[in-house]
């Protein structure tokens, strides 16, 4: 189940009450929604459950420790792109936060940690969390007004080589039955239409480019070509 993305949830895993609440009480001001889990096991079905923004997982737990819980989630295809956060104490081994991006950790934190780190850091994903479901959306409005009412017209056969060409034949006059119509002149709909696209494909274009991806950027310049292609159409419309 996908909540808005205002909301936004965290999960919040450690196997100690007290540190379950001192996360919540940092973290609440973030988000409505803080869900809490006792064990690597808690944490997974939750996850199976409903979308998370960003899980914070404590590494040593009982049972199934914070590495096994966050290579299990990285594991799974429905939960595999979910951000991750280890947290541990103050008498960290030195390979643990190797070990924790080995298993695909975005983040490592010690305890006792300052409480506007932690809040700045868990924000940052609840950003991308909030512009990933807005560029989704935006692509499917977007979407849909590109394969809006009407049906595309039938692609044209393709010439067989041994086909003779037809013979060329004028149009009927107009006054004639089975005369060609004229083209229909653009309508306010359809300009309307398009500005939208073309006002829908700018957001979206924007969006791509603050994601900071190598990928998202190839798909903005794309957008850009989609752009110029609609300002092109709109003004060969106007002529």
């Amino acid at each position: 189940m996908t909540p808005p993305p205002d909301t936004a949830p965290i999960l919040i895993v450690d196997d100690m009450e007290e540190n379950l609440v001192a996360l919540e009480a940092v973290l609440s001001s973030l988000t409505p929604k803080v869900v809490r889990a006792r064990s690597g096991e808690e944490a997974l079905k939750a996850m199976l459950r409903e979308e998370f923004a960003v899980v914070l997982i404590d590494v040593l737990m009982p049972g199934m420790n914070g590495f096994e819980t966050a290579a299990n989630i990285k594991g799974l295809d429905q939960t595999k792109d979910v951000p991750i956060i280890l947290l541990t104490g103050a008498a960290v081994d030195p390979n643990y936060a190797y070990r924790g991006y080995t298993v695909g950790a975005a983040d490592f934190l010690i305890k006792p940690f300052d409480p506007w780190l932690l809040r700045t850091k868990v924000n940052v994903f609840l950003d991308l969390y909030r512009k990933n479901h807005q560029l989704a959306s935006q692509a499917d409005q977007l979407k849909r007004l590109l394969t809006g009412p009407g049906e595309a017209p039938p692609a044209a056969e393709p010439r067989r080589p041994d086909r003779e060409p037809a013979p060329h034949r004028p149009a009927p006059p107009a006054s004639e039955p089975g005369a060609r119509e004229p083209a229909a002149a653009p309508t306010a709909g359809d300009e309307a239409r398009l500005s939208d696209i073309a006002s829908r494909l700018v957001q979206i274009e924007l969006l791509l480019r603050d994601a900071r991806d190598l990928e998202a950027a190839g798909l903005a310049d794309r957008i850009v070509a989609l752009e110029e292609a609609v300002e092109r159409l709109m003004a060969g419309r106007e002529a």
